[in-house]
């Protein structure tokens, strides 16, 4: 839609020339200021824009997200070496026949018979079965080792999870408050512009007389806000490619976070003691139970290599029909490998100093728990005491306050300056407090994350 407006001297004949002409200036910034609120369309439309909730967005992650649903995979194959584990090693069976013989029994001699039959007086067959017996609780640790394997790469699952929903649900607050915040980067910006095509476009036409100084101190805050909203939007673009991967959206696709703000308010920090945040970290933090199920994995490795010393023995049956001293002889054997030179020395020695390394490994992921919680349970307080210092009419009142200080800039009753450095400081305000409601949500964030359990689920 556009609106012309057409100023002539002779629709006002009782002022004079220069009053006309500081009447039409004023008319020019005044619109421009109010074309300015009206052209909030930020950010500018993308291919395709999506309206997203916080729920929706879990949603989506938990449906698309290729690097939870590959970890998933990796639960299958555990659980699949695991069943491979309980498995026995199978019997082997051998047989050999002659290739050229005769019968002993008949005379003279006649000649060698080629491929004579294994059940001829002329042919030779011998057979031998064979089993590998499997000792010293071999099987027994492999199975376990397999069970503990498919319980850390659940662990891994659930750790991958809580990670990626943490990164999803701070960089939702944050792109939110960060769009907030460059709205009101956006409305001042084109406020600015327009004065400054207004005044260039009058001094082109030498129709009206600008101080120099005034002109310096628009054009610069106009610059110097620009690199800043240029560096807010980057900010955003950034956020944005991070939680689009996680989502695995398109990447032409511009995320519109809907939030309601009134959460910020109603979540209290001190509703849970601190006891019962570290009873639940240590119950249910994923990289905890990772580095304590590693350490088991490395002891039951410990024990399976040592068992691994101990040679498994091979009993045997053989049937030779005539090739021995006695026809159709049955045998009946064992072999065994003798540990005169490799008695896994080396694996055993590995293991149990993987065993001491994994074991340091878990108590200092242990001894970050309290650590992790206290601190993340300490910024939310901080964060939420900032909060509650700010008036719930404050916002509002500095609108109404914005909207009076544009109508006694309209009458001419302050100075473009002066209002320049109002509106300055309501952006500052504004930033402020988008800032403080971001600081507090993320913090209630590290809560849920530090102790393994959505606690703030908001």
């Amino acid at each position: 839609m556009t609106i012309s407006v057409i100023f002539h001297h002779k629709c006002f004949p009782n002022i004079s020339s220069m009053q006309f002409k500081m009447l039409r200036v004023c008319m020019f910034l005044c619109l421009g200021f109010l074309g300015a609120k009206a052209r909030q369309g930020y950010p500018l439309p993308a291919v395709d824009t999506m309206y997203l909730r916080l729920d929706s967005a879990e949603h989506l992650f938990l449906k698309n997200n290729l690097a939870l649903l590959a970890q998933r995979y990796n639960i299958d194959v555990q659980k699949a070496l695991e069943v491979q584990a309980r498995l026995y090693p199978n019997p082997n069976f051998s047989f050999s026949t002659a290739l050229v013989g005769h019968d002993p029994n008949i005379t003279p001699t006649p000649s060698n018979k080629l491929f004579p039959s294994p059940f001829s007086n002329a042919g030779e067959a011998s057979g031998n079965i064979s089993q590998e017996i499997v000792i010293a609780g071999k099987r027994n640790k492999a199975i376990k080792l397999a069970q503990y394997n498919t319980r850390l790469s659940e662990y891994q699952f659930y750790d991958l999870l809580r990670t990626l929903k943490y990164t999803l649900r701070t960089d939702f607050f944050t792109i939110y408050f960060l769009q907030a915040s460059a709205k009101v980067y956006k409305d001042e910006i084109d406020g600015l512009q327009v004065v400054v095509d207004a005044y260039n476009n009058l001094m082109k036409e030498q129709k009206f007389w600008i101080s120099e100084k005034e002109m310096v101190r628009v054009k610069a805050q106009l610059y110097s806000l620009q690199s800043e909203y240029q560096g807010l939007i980057d900010q955003i673009n950034n956020t944005q490619s991070e939680l689009k991967l996680i989502l695995q959206v398109k990447h032409l696709t511009y995320l519109m976070p809907q939030l309601d703000t009134n959460m910020v308010a109603v979540a209290n920090p001190l509703k849970y003691p601190l006891p019962e945040l570290i009873d639940s970290a240590y119950q249910r933090r994923t990289d905890l139970k990772i580095a304590q199920t590693t350490t088991q994995i490395s002891r039951m490795n410990y024990s399976y290599q040592k068992a691994l010393a101990a040679p498994d023995p091979t009993l045997s049956l053989n049937y030779d029909k005539q090739g021995s001293y006695i026809k159709d002889l049955f045998m009946a054997g064992i072999a065994i490998d003798l540990p005169a030179f490799n008695r896994n020395q080396g694996n055993i020695r590995s293991a149990k100093a993987m065993v001491k390394m994994n074991e340091i490994s878990e108590q200092s992921v242990a001894m970050t728990v309290d650590e992790n919680v206290y601190r993340a349970l300490q910024q939310s307080i901080d964060a939420d005491k900032l909060y509650q210092k700010i008036d719930p009419s404050f916002k509002n009142d500095y609108s109404r306050l914005i909207q009076a200080a544009l109508d006694a800039y309209k009458k001419r009753t302050i100075g473009l300056l002066d209002f320049l450095d109002f509106y300055d400081s309501y952006k500052q305000n504004t930033l402020q407090i988008n800032g403080i409601q971001l600081n507090k949500l993320n913090a209630l964030e590290s809560i849920n994350f530090y102790t393994g359990f959505s606690f703030f689920n908001n």
